[in-house]
């Protein structure tokens, strides 16, 4: 096992306490984020926010990254190694929250909340980078420094459009984070996926007058839904396959439906096994269409790959991470925290620790208040997560941030009322830390990057990255511009 670091502990305290001199501003801007709280690839204000507190830091920025416009870069330092910081800003419908309230409130009624967390993901990582950046160059040491505005994460896989496009080809590595309930590295297994669309037509007519005039596109949605639930029973245990109605051919019953929609998500550990079951699940639209005389066809929404872990780095995070101890929750926090649990079952906090790796015990505490053991062991996924791009092409690390109340289920209200609370923020500001640790000594020893790279080539066998993404499918924004 490497040591702490192979700079001197102080040196790790005089970061923390720069990470902490820098960190108001980023706070605030988490809180602002937190406001805004826009859906995939309709960040705008916040990629605004963004974008002005990086040039602030004297960040040279490029708009527009793979012709996005809710993705961008920011750039400060010169030469090699280059270490990257990937944040991210959207949030999810439906999920108005009063902020610091312990019961279901709605603020807006129908609004979008950042039940991910990603308003702290963001301003956290931003934070990182920024402090990575001030000690290097206090160093007097060679390198750059990024920040990823990586939008889209919830749906869009953003960043495997940007993988696409060669947006990280040029990295040494990347380090990320994500809110949660624990303080730990991150080292699980996230699944591929495929996010399709199904459209069927058919013919209409007067339900009860003629229906056998018409060919009903509902009932070969519901005929490939049903397909796909018998097969079920015959697809490998550790896939995926969920489904929305997203047109039901509208709201007259005594119409037959020429026309119906849905969408579906496709998962499996690797990309190859979610390719594969995606070619079934195609087939059971293609006799779907047969059964009811329509016609079908598909577009490809999104796509993404498994993560691959790097326990190189892990273990150096991991390091960083236990010297520089839990965030330093008070009395209010734990109370809040309380009351959150209290709107839980004993299954959310059981499923909330096992889901980490946490031992039982771990979630009788409020909020977790130390460090999660470590032995370089990678848990199995269930999620999905557009990193996992990212980390078939350089070694990524990531690490939990211990922001909410041990129990709270991600995609809920109980997330996004915890969002601006003064734990959130203490959580953010200790996993940045963590963060600009770990890649301070990636700047300063070649070695640990060496191994970190050799570890990649190895888990991926030297393969080149493939975007599971086909090429004439383009990011949500620019879908209608093309020529």
């Amino acid at each position: 096992m490497d040591s702490i670091t192979r700079n001197d502990p102080l040196e790790l305290d005089r970061l923390s306490a720069e990470v902490e001199a820098l960190s108001p501003d980023y706070v605030a801007m988490s809180d602002r984020i937190w406001g805004h709280a826009e859906l995939r690839f309709l960040e705008h204000e916040s990629v605004e926010e963004q974008i002005a507190q990086m040039e602030a830091a004297g960040f040279r920025v490029t708009r527009d990254v793979a012709g996005i416009p809710t993705a961008f870069v920011a750039e400060s330092g010169e030469g090699g190694p280059v270490i990257g910081f990937l944040g991210e800003f959207d949030a999810l419908a439906g999920l108005s929250q009063e902020a610091g309230v312990a019961e279901p409130r709605t603020a807006t009624p129908g609004a979008t909340g950042h039940g991910c967390g990603h308003n702290l993901l963001g301003a956290g990582a931003m934070l990182a980078a920024v402090a990575a950046r001030d000690a290097l160059r206090a160093s007097g040491a060679k390198g750059t420094v990024r920040y990823y505005g990586c939008p889209g994460e919830e749906g869009g896989s953003g960043k495997t459009f940007m993988a696409r496009e060669g947006v990280f080809d040029d990295l040494d590595a990347a380090i990320c984070w994500h809110p949660g309930v624990v303080s730990s590295v991150m080292s699980s297994a996230s699944m591929a996926n495929f996010q399709v669309y199904f459209r069927f037509r058919g013919r209409a007519s007067h339900a009860a007058g003629s229906p056998w005039l018409g060919r009903s596109a509902l009932d070969a949605v519901e005929l490939m839904n049903v397909g796909v639930n018998y097969l079920r029973e015959h697809m490998p245990l550790d896939c995926r396959v969920h489904y929305a109605i997203t047109n039901s051919g509208g709201n007259s019953p005594n119409v037959v439906q020429a026309e119906a929609e849905v969408l579906y998500l496709i998962r499996g550990p690797k990309v190859a096994q979610a390719q594969a079951l995606f070619e079934r699940v195609k087939a059971c639209a293609e006799g779907a269409a047969i059964m009811t005389g329509t016609r079908w066809e598909m577009e490809v929404d999104k796509a993404c790959s498994e993560t691959v872990p790097n326990t190189v780095l892990e273990m150096r995070m991991h390091q960083n991470l236990q010297h520089l101890g839990a965030p330093a929750f008070d009395a209010a926090d734990r109370a809040f925290a309380e009351a959150i649990r209290a709107t839980l079952s004993e299954e959310d906090i059981a499923s909330s620790t096992a889901t980490v790796g946490a031992a039982p015990e771990v979630g009788a505490q409020p909020l977790h208040e130390g460090v999660l053991p470590f032995d370089g062991t990678t848990l199995p996924g269930s999620g999905s997560t557009d990193v996992g791009d990212v980390s078939q092409i350089v070694p990524v690390v990531q690490c939990w941030g211990a922001t909410w109340a041990i129990g709270t289920p991600f995609h809920t209200w109980q997330a996004v009322a915890q969002g601006k609370s003064p734990a959130a923020h203490k959580g953010m500001v200790q996993a940045a830390k963590a963060m600009a640790a770990t890649a301070l000594d990636a700047f300063r020893e070649s070695e640990l990057l060496e191994r970190a790279k050799a570890e990649l080539k190895h888990r991926t066998g030297g393969r080149a990255y493939a975007c599971p993404i086909p090429k004439d499918v383009v990011a949500p924004p620019l879908r209608g511009k093309q020529a």
